[in-house]
């Protein structure tokens, strides 16, 4: 009989607050108000050159310049055009080659017009003790629309006097961090 007791006891009480306790409205009208702001992280290019491909051997001639296009489709999405709000470009090198290099970037559109460009200088290394860089590219405003009309990057690393026994290389890893802001579309 007290078990009885204590559960119609319980009842009671869970009941008495239930109906007690305030609720308030839902305003379903908010959820067009809703605005969502995903931040994307993707590696973009990688790449390890070592010294020595700044000549051609075969020909006995210095080859200042290496280059290398790849295709970003990430950026040829008409929501992704709309949403994108912000990129941040990062990019890590290591150096253990005794020259410095200029690597400059060029995003390309399908027209093969040059939508956005930027570059760093990575300074001189050594195999005794690697040079490391690190280079931000951050792109907003109106950037982020000419950026948006590239399909392509492309990536030229220039050598400061190529050697056609140049020890050491130079290694990049680079990410993007993408900053989108997604609202309702009607």
């Amino acid at each position: 009989m007290p078990l009885i007791r204590i559960k119609w006891g319980v009842l009671c009480a869970l009941l008495l607050v239930i109906t007690s306790s305030c609720v308030r409205d839902v305003d379903l009208d908010q959820a067009e108000n809703v605005v969502l702001e995903p931040v994307v992280d993707l590696n973009l290019v990688y790449f390890n050159l070592e010294g020595g491909r700044f000549f051609d051997l075969s020909q006995n001639i210095p080859v200042p310049t290496l280059r290398d296009t790849t295709e970003i489709r990430f950026l040829d999405d008409t929501d992704i055009q709309e949403s994108l709000k912000q990129v941040d470009f990062l990019f890590r090198f290591s150096n253990t080659v005794p020259r410095g290099f200029e690597v400059d970037y060029r995003f390309i559109s399908e027209q093969n017009d040059t939508t956005y460009t930027f570059g760093t200088t990575v300074p001189i290394g050594s195999a005794d003790d690697p040079t490391l860089h690190e280079f931000l590219e951050v792109v907003e405003g109106d950037a982020v629309l000419e950026l948006t009309k590239a399909n392509r990057l492309v990536v030229e690393v220039t050598i400061e006097g190529p050697d056609p026994v140049l020890p050491g290389s130079l290694e990049m890893q680079s990410a993007a961090t993408y900053y989108l802001e997604i609202t309702d579309r009607e």
